[in-house]
């Protein structure tokens, strides 16, 4: 699904990611965790095609990119993001804001197509959202957006899903409600790939975790694996213990 093969990434002389390689096969759920500035969503540019390396290979769902049309892989790739969600026009309606991911675009220019509403509307429906179809994305809370973003995401059922920091700047109960609208998806035929640096966003459907310090992966694997007192230390520098509760992990800092 995913593999980085020695990438190095060099701007203005600074090296932000340094002999990373990444491999996530079909079927994982990954989350990416490490503090600000790690080169987390550098990765993520990466992999979706927005930059490329200045050494290594990328190749996403079987392209390798620089051989192919970025574009066309971006269609089995679902996205969200922050800056993605300001590229939008705050006045489209929320409908027609989560019709956009059908055909990735970021707002529709003709007549959208009757099926297409009729696919969104119900992407809000099962997210649990249909009150707000005719609203303006603009009128919405932090925690409607990122819910509308990730149906939105949806809409073409991707192969692979990408998150980058979805649940930044959500108050406890709207954290606990867009994770709980992502498992809703877990169960469909394709990869998740969840960046963060809250170990407690780590739900139970998340199998594999990767952790990046200073643009270096130095841990990754499956979650039980990586999360020790030992790496994290390595990661946040903060001495800490780590306590399970029903597959999800929670930190204790001493």
């Amino acid at each position: 699904m995913i593999h980085l093969n020695d990438i190095h990434f060099i701007r203005e002389e600074r090296h932000i990611l340094q002999d990373v390689s990444f491999h996530a096969e079909k079927g994982e759920h990954w989350v990416l965790l490490g503090k600000n500035g790690s080169g987390k969503t550098t990765l993520l540019e990466l992999m979706n095609g927005y930059q490329f390396p200045s050494r290594g290979k990328v190749e996403v769902l079987g392209n390798r990119y620089g051989q192919v049309d970025v574009r066309e892989v971006r269609k089995r790739i679902g996205y969200i993001s922050q800056s993605l969600f300001e590229k939008m026009n705050l006045a489209d309606t929320v409908w027609e804001a989560v019709a956009t991911g059908e055909y990735a675009y970021l707002r529709f220019y003709q007549e959208i197509p009757e099926d297409v509403k009729k696919k969104a509307i119900g992407m809000l429906e099962r997210i649990g959202l249909p009150h707000v179809a005719m609203q303006s994305i603009g009128t919405l809370s932090q925690g409607e957006r990122k819910k509308v973003m990730l149906a939105r995401s949806m809409m073409q059922k991707p192969e692979l899903l990408i998150m980058d920091e979805p649940c930044s700047g959500l108050d406890l109960y709207e954290r606990e409600k867009l994770l709980a609208a992502i498992r809703e998806f877990s169960d469909q035929d394709m990869t998740v790939l969840y960046v963060t640096h809250h170990i407690e966003e780590i739900i139970p459907m998340f199998t594999h975790v990767a952790l990046i310090e200073q643009g270096r992966i130095i841990a990754a694997g499956p979650k039980e694996e990586v999360l020790t007192p030992e790496h994290l230390y390595q990661a946040f520098q903060v001495p800490l213990e780590v306590e399970w509760f029903r597959n999800r992990p929670w930190i204790k800092v001493l």
